[in-house]
């Protein structure tokens, strides 16, 4: 079983979270800007044994695409193309942003190292990934 990778992606930068190879717990990895994630990703799923990605979809309290889709769906198309082999799946990002920092607060992070928006980002795409694998599981157990 390969690692599973999330994207908290962004206009100017991208937080990433992987899994342990068993796929236990996911952790944050880095945050790499935005026009440099392809390279990016093109040597991490390779190298690191990738076989799911995952990407926080924003979407309205009403479960509506949000305004940030604009920018967020020509990146999932050119993944596609470019990883045509590799599952994309889309998770919805409310609230990881204020889940993020709380995590942070709880962690005890300094109110100058909140102001990190590269740590909120990689949290954030942590948090994307856990619920994913947490869906997964509710599944295959039902």
């Amino acid at each position: 079983m390969g690692r599973a990778l999330a994207i908290d992606y962004g206009r100017k930068r991208c937080g990433v979270a992987v899994t342990d190879p068993l796929r236990l717990i996911a952790s944050p990895l880095v945050t790499v800007p935005s026009g440099e994630l392809e390279a990016f990703l093109r040597d991490y799923i390779l190298r690191e044994n990738v076989t799911d990605v995952v990407i926080g979809y924003p979407v309205t309290v009403n479960n509506l695409p949000s305004e940030s889709v604009k920018y967020i769906d020509p990146f999932i198309a050119r993944f596609r193309k470019v990883f045509p082999d590799t599952p994309l799946h889309l998770a919805d990002e409310r609230f990881t942003s204020q889940m993020a920092m709380q995590a942070m607060i709880d962690g005890g992070v300094s109110r100058s190292g909140r102001r990190d928006k590269g740590m909120a980002d990689r949290i954030s795409a942590s948090i994307i990934l856990q619920s994913w694998l947490r869906t997964r599981e509710n599944k295959n157990r039902n």
